[in-house]
């Protein structure tokens, strides 16, 4: 195997899911130091470092960034084992090929590779992160203090090697709603929050008249988890929902947020849990042009393709990237090999050939990034 599919093997195989990404950083930051990076691996929690990567001499890098963890993976729903890596012609079988280990191969491949070649460095950054899954958890803690600021931003999220540029946010919302405990014989005496909040998800289910954009489409709504109660012969008193709403632009959380609210009806209390603004990059921008010429020189598709409808760490980076009180986010392009419609599923798979493809795309960016400003 090539360099890339053998380091995308390790990462694969290592079980990253809502943990331990600390070791897969610590593999990428051996690989990275010895190549003539300057490294840090912030932590947040034990066993969940993070990994920021600088080289050149520009005070505002070109940034990468990917994130470790990955969502979990039943070994029983799977024809082959999710953290075996398993070739079967061009593609590659685990959790996290897609989404998004290729991506974070071939950014570090390409990274070393960079530094290999005789040249002037611009600045090149790599931020792999923890928790990316659970709502960006690593990303927002980050300090901005950890990251050299001002340059653009390239999120190797799974966009097939297309050129989007830019994602829904997240808002999501918890729910909750208390009642009455009461022997389950005599439900009647009794509130039951568990039947009040079932109400409310299926009303927020079969809700079809959310705003949409032209070209991000409708905002959707997920009932991802519904719980409550302590056993079946008691009435229960308290239930919680987690709500996934995905937004576009234009669309103000305030109104998200009453919709939900109304829709749920009396007695649900809503509160924001996790907030993730859209990324929308213009396609004037001239990061955007470097992208498209090093699409084009790696014999690649550069027609900007449709936003994605998954969120990405640029939420929380894209502004962590923009000066203290200077402009807004940083520019930023979603650009990598993972397939997308292989994100979370069983035998999820990615395109051997569009990982090593996706390198030299990145190979072609950094060379443009340093010698054609």
């Amino acid at each position: 195997m090539t360099a890339v599919l053998d380091l995308l093997t390790e990462l694969v195989r290592a079980r990253t899911v809502a943990s331990g990404e600390g070791e897969l950083a610590a593999l990428c930051a051996a690989r990275l130091r010895d190549n003539g990076f300057d490294v840090s691996t912030p932590g947040w929690e034990e066993g969940r470092d993070q990994l920021v990567a600088r080289t050149g001499s520009g005070s505002s890098p070109l940034t990468v960034t990917g994130h470790l963890d990955t969502v979990p993976a039943d070994p029983d729903q799977w024809t082959v084992d999710p953290w075996a890596a398993q070739r079967d012609g061009d593609r590659m079988i685990g959790r996290g090929t897609s989404d998004m280990k290729s991506g974070v191969a071939a950014a570090v491949v390409a990274a070393v590779d960079h530094t290999a070649r005789p040249h002037h460095c611009h600045g090149l950054q790599l931020v792999l992160t923890a928790g990316e899954e659970t709502g960006c958890t690593g990303a927002f803690r980050l300090p901005q203090s950890s990251l050299a600021t001002g340059g653009p931003l390239l999120v190797a999220e799974p966009t097939a090697n297309r050129l989007v540029l830019g994602h829904k946010g997240a808002h999501w919302m918890r729910l909750t709603a208390r009642g009455r405990a009461a022997h389950g014989s005599a439900p009647q005496l009794g509130d039951n929050a568990v039947v009040r909040l079932a109400r409310a998800a299926t009303a927020l289910h079969d809700h079809d008249v959310w705003p949409s954009h032209a070209a991000f489409g409708p905002v959707t709504a997920n009932v991802g988890l519904l719980r409550g109660g302590v056993q079946p012969n008691v009435v229960p008193d308290s239930a919680e929902m987690l709500l996934d709403v995905r937004t576009v632009p234009g669309v103000a959380g305030d109104d998200v947020r009453s919709v939900v609210a109304e829709l749920s009806g009396d007695g649900v209390r809503v509160d924001d849990h996790v907030v993730l603004p859209v990324v929308d990059t213009d396609e004037r921008d001239p990061f955007v042009g470097l992208v498209r010429e090093a699409l084009i020189a790696a014999g690649k598709d550069d027609e900007p393709h449709s936003p994605a409808r998954y969120f990405t760490d640029a939420s929380v980076l894209a502004r962590l990237l923009s000066p203290s009180g200077e402009g807004g986010p940083a520019p930023t392009v979603v650009l990598g090999p993972g397939e997308p419609d292989q994100c979370h599923v069983v035998d999820e798979w990615c395109s051997a050939s569009k990982v090593e493809a996706a390198v030299e795309i990145y190979r072609q960016l950094f060379d443009r990034w340093c010698h054609g400003r």
